[in-house]
């Protein structure tokens, strides 16, 4: 029997006992039990795969094998495990990177999308995404899928309901609320019957399937207007009874909402789609300095997913030089974004598989701490972190388009005035440096370093 008593009641029932019980005990409070402390969903910043940089709308389920397949054999062991289906699987005449104007989305009868068979054929007979995430989960992987925010329009016109309930599911949706730039939802007011319950019945059959990660797009972005639903969201899937990733998305995340991201998602996006372009990397600094605060616990600033190798429905290769994407991983490591890779892994060559296994970047995204940007010259963008062990981790970033010395003083960063560095990207050793640290970068070029005191 749990008892819970105040200092009160305990006070009663040691009258009504008496003797029985000695004096101490009579007035001793009750021990406190520990509470437990519910498990981290993402410890560290999720690793994974997904299919819009290379694939846009259009993938299909061998493709999806295809990927997972070389997924498990080349970039598993580095610690990239979650592959995710972007947007419009449900969509049985989806082309590619824009949206057809009146889509007819697969539906179940109670309004839920459904991987459109001529795609993903092993869903028919209402097996929905099981059979692929149960393939995926046999590789050693995690398996993700992309949602837009709301309701399917479909499923308002043709007067379906939500499931266990007699309430139409046009009856909780605003069809004032609507994305921008795709046409298959209404967004769910959630001051309606039937709401949470909507959501309750989308992500239930998503944990029926087995599904790991959800990214929910048109979310972020006005993120007040759109607050009710990310908490609805959070709540079903904590009833659905299956541990899920919410990675919310496209950004920009307003800074000063970090607090409430923080408290119902795992990953949220700080920009809108980030693509191959230098602009946008350099960008990128800015926005990754400006949530460095919100780094850890549980929760990620995703500067968004890594345009490398074949893009673009195969048509391109990166337009990324060979030292931007060095930036980009090195940006993306110490910063602790998610690393996401973007691109056709069935044209994954040597260099990017380098580029994107390196242990000693990777152990920078997955395993560092108090990591935080420092601001010491124009041109110039540095960050600090540290090592479990008590070592730092300083990133050098060059982003003037010509060759420098770019360097710092180590007291001025907080570091030792003597260190032994270490280039992580050589994997080499580089001897002491006494009073200031500095290296020879490209245009657009980036180090990193573990420094050691001594």
């Amino acid at each position: 029997m749990k008892t819970n008593l105040s200092r009160r009641g305990l006070l009663g029932a040691s009258a009504v006992l008496g003797a029985a019980l000695p004096a101490a005990a009579a007035t001793k409070p009750a021990p406190k039990s520990t509470p437990k402390k519910t498990p981290l969903l993402a410890p560290t910043p999720p690793m994974g795969w997904n299919s819009w940089n290379s694939f846009a709308t259009t993938i299909t389920e061998a493709q999806t094998l295809e990927q997972a397949q070389i997924m498990a054999r080349d970039l598993l062991s580095a610690g990239y495990d979650i592959l995710t289906v972007d947007i419009q699987w449900y969509e049985p005449s989806a082309s590619g990177y824009t949206y057809i104007d009146k889509p007819v989305p697969t539906l179940d009868d109670h309004g839920r999308l459904l991987p459109a068979p001529n795609r993903f054929p092993s869903s028919a007979r209402g097996q929905g995404f099981k059979p692929l995430a149960d393939r995926c989960r046999a590789l050693g992987l995690r398996f993700g899928v992309h949602l837009m925010r709301g309701a399917p329009r479909l499923a308002v016109e043709r007067g379906l309901k939500v499931l266990g309930t007699n309430i139409a599911i046009a009856d909780i949706v605003d069809k004032r609320s609507i994305c921008s730039w795709n046409p298959d939802m209404y967004g769910v007011d959630m001051s309606k019957p039937g709401a949470q319950a909507y959501y309750d019945s989308v992500f239930a059959l998503l944990a029926s399937w087995g599904v790991d990660f959800v990214k929910v797009d048109d979310l972020c972005r006005p993120y007040d207007a759109h607050m009710a639903e990310i908490e609805a969201i959070h709540r079903a899937i904590g009833r659905s009874g299956r541990p899920i990733l919410l990675s919310m998305s496209p950004g920009e995340t307003p800074v000063v909402r970090g607090d409430h991201a923080h408290r119902h998602a795992q990953m949220w996006r700080i920009s809108d789609d980030f693509w191959d372009d230098w602009n946008m990397l350099h960008a990128q600094f800015t926005r990754l300095e400006n949530w460095s605060p919100y780094i850890g616990d549980g929760g990620w600033p995703d500067a968004d997913m890594l345009p490398l190798g074949r893009l673009a429905l195969g048509e391109r290769d990166t337009k990324f030089t060979p030292d931007e994407q060095r930036t980009l991983m090195t940006l993306w490591s110490i910063a602790r974004s998610p690393l996401i890779m973007g691109g056709d892994l069935r044209h994954l060559d040597a260099p990017t598989k380098a580029l994107l296994t390196n242990p000693e970047i990777i152990a920078v995204n997955q395993a560092s701490h108090d990591n935080r940007p420092h601001f010491v010259e124009d041109g110039v963008r540095v960050w600090t972190a540290k090592a479990a062990n008590g070592d730092a981790y300083l990133a050098l970033f060059n982003t003037s388009d010509w060759p420098r010395e770019v360097g710092v003083d180590l007291k001025l960063v907080g570091l030792p005035a003597s260190v032994s560095a270490r280039d992580l990207w050589k994997r080499g050793d580089l001897g002491k440096a006494s009073g200031r640290f500095s290296a020879a970068l490209p245009p657009h070029g980036a180090g990193l370093y573990r420094l050691a005191a001594g």
